[in-house]
């Protein structure tokens, strides 16, 4: 479904049709099979958010199913492209500045906190298919990146307190070790460090005015 939907909507976002309040309807409800789908476009959601800015009215069920969409997408930027298209009352009001704390959380790697929150908002998240897994991924992402070893029950809280049947899937998923002391094997960082050569090339010209001076 979400599949056919996307061609069509494609075809709706075709020059100035994109902004047609005409179309605003099949688009939210682009917005609603993308979330029972765990699909994304962000294209045809920044349209909703752009429909509504224009006319200075939101329907904030449906904005809060694409803010949420666009956390599942981080460390991409379109959370802040959503955040862009709304007005300042509507990122006071709840849930929308709910959300926006998630958004803040993620953007600080601040995973136990994050989940905690979560876990007061799941009536919210649940109707996103696959949000937890997506925010998952990108939680080892940032391991990945910034871990050598970890400690299995510190690995276990930043996945949001999973059971260890699920830790070791995403143990295996990313390839890394389970070691003794408890402890998780992530990676050698120091063979991710580059070298890099760099050269600094002169002109005679850009020093002639110095060397004369120097006389």
């Amino acid at each position: 479904m979400a599949e056919v939907m996307r061609q069509t909507v494609a075809s709706m976002l075709q020059g100035i049709d994109r902004y047609n309040p005409d179309n605003l309807s099949t688009l939210e409800h682009y917005v609603e099979i993308q979330s029972q789908e765990n699909a994304y476009d962000l294209e045809a959601n920044l349209a909703v958010l752009k429909l509504y800015q224009f006319n200075q009215k939101y329907d904030i069920d449906i904005t809060c199913q694409i803010l949420l969409k666009a956390l599942t997408n981080f460390p991409h930027t379109d959370f802040i492209l959503c955040k862009c298209l709304l007005n300042q009352n509507l990122c006071n009001e709840s849930p929308i500045k709910e959300i926006i704390v998630l958004a803040d959380l993620l953007e600080c790697c601040d995973f136990q906190q994050f989940w905690i929150k979560v876990n007061g908002m799941q009536d919210l998240c649940a109707r996103i298919t696959g949000f937890h897994d997506s925010i998952r991924k990108f939680v080892c992402h940032v391991v990945g990146i910034t871990f050598q070893t970890i400690q299995r029950p510190l690995l276990a809280q930043l996945l949001g307190g999973v059971d260890d049947h699920t830790l070791k899937h995403w143990v295996q998923k990313y390839g890394w070790k389970e070691e003794g002391n408890n402890m998780i094997f992530i990676a050698n960082q120091d063979e991710n460090i580059k070298t890099k050569n760099i050269t600094e090339k002169i002109d005679f010209d850009s020093v002639a005015g110095i060397m004369a001076a120097c006389r």
